[in-house]
């Protein structure tokens, strides 16, 4: 089953989009996934991608939202410190 998460400011997508590409080193963030991928070894291709493991999905997204998430907390401690 996959889950999708619901983002709660949905004016919110273009700059979690962005963040998305830039912590993946790539021009879009609709090849962010691929190359995460790409990166484990894990073989995702466009569309149905029923033969991947939960594990090797959680690879995948877990690289992405964890650098996410370390981008984000970053960019906090640099606002903190501006204040």
């Amino acid at each position: 089953m996959s889950r999708r998460h619901k983002i709660l400011v949905p004016e919110a997508r273009a700059g979690l989009d962005t963040l998305k590409a830039k912590v993946a080193h790539v021009q879009s963030p609709d090849n962010a996934k691929f190359e995460a991928a790409e990166e484990t070894g894990i073989p995702l291709k466009k569309g149905y991608n029923g033969q991947l493991t939960a594990h090797q999905a959680g690879k995948i997204g877990g690289r992405l939202g964890g650098s996410m998430v370390r981008e984000l907390v970053k960019m906090a401690e640099e606002n903190l410190r501006k204040k």
